[in-house]
């Protein structure tokens, strides 16, 4: 039997052993950890005819072995490509967004199991699940905020933002934004999505919690509350930059203020008019 039979005949006995039942997994690398357990728990085995486990035996083959590469070799399929005027790109029948800065830009597509990564240069661009239907686009809507700040009355159609799940306080800021500032308030709404291309999620949405109990429905305010989070420092809002909101009036203290606190303080007993008991 050659080299390639022994492979088919332990790709089967894999299947047979290690798949059976079909394991329930939740991802590729809880997969991948059950599938190395099952073959760390098989190297300790002891064939029909041997002394030695597999772990053993193999240990004395290693010596006759070549060394492994220096570098990791990429289980992947990789293809040569030109981003389309959408900013997608098609690998195996379904279209892959990448940034809209990319447009008609040849690009390196590497096709893993899970995932596909496209690569412009020396650079990964954009990463994604990989989808095993036919004729299928995936979308990631950080691809098109660029443009939609220019193009903000697209919003509403942009096909890459449908669905997209964000928490409940996005859109109500996005309603306040556009009642407080009219056809200007949609650019900002874009502006403060535009702040998950830096910062996460929950550190962005933390912060537009922060800004909707404080009432500063604004961009600005959004993005210094987000690196006061960031950077464990109090918020200093300039309520300069914010004119719908009733300015605090604090008058000039004076001398006389003083001296009416100290009328209201309680004087302390001294010792001339203390009681002895």
């Amino acid at each position: 039997m050659g080299w390639k039979g022994k492979v088919e005949g332990l790709v089967g006995y894999a299947r047979r052993n290690f798949m059976v039942p079909i394991p329930r997994v939740s991802s590729w690398e809880e997969l991948n950890v059950h599938l190395e357990a099952a073959c760390l728990k098989r190297r300790e085995r002891r064939l029909r005819g041997h002394r030695e486990t597999i772990a053993e035996r193999f240990e004395r083959d290693r010596v006759a072995l070549l060394p492994l590469p220096a570098a990791p070799y990429e289980a992947c399929e990789k293809i040569t490509t030109r981003v389309t005027s959408l900013s997608l790109v098609r690998y195996r029948s379904n279209d892959y967004s990448v940034p809209t800065e990319y447009g008609h830009r040849q690009v390196l597509v590497k096709g893993y199991v899970h995932q596909v990564v496209i690569i412009c240069g020396s650079e990964v661009i954009a990463r994604h699940e990989r989808s095993y239907e036919r004729e299928s686009a995936v979308f990631d809507p950080l691809h098109y905020l660029r443009l939609l700040e220019h193009k903000s009355r697209a919003l509403e159609q942009a096909a890459p933002l449908a669905g997209w799940p964000l928490p409940d306080c996005f859109l109500h800021l996005r309603r306040l934004l556009e009642v407080r500032l009219k056809k200007h308030g949609r650019r900002e709404y874009i502006q403060v999505l535009r702040l998950l291309e830096t910062f996460a999620l929950d550190e962005v949405s933390g912060a537009i919690e922060d800004a909707l109990r404080m009432n500063t429905i604004s961009f600005d305010a959004v993005r210094h509350l987000v690196l006061c989070r960031i950077e464990r420092r109090p918020p200093r809002l300039d309520l300069q930059n914010w004119p719908h909101l009733p300015l605090p009036r604090v008058r000039t203290t004076a001398a006389a203020d003083y001296m009416t606190l100290l009328a209201a303080t309680p004087t302390s007993p001294t010792p001339s008019n203390m009681e002895v008991v």
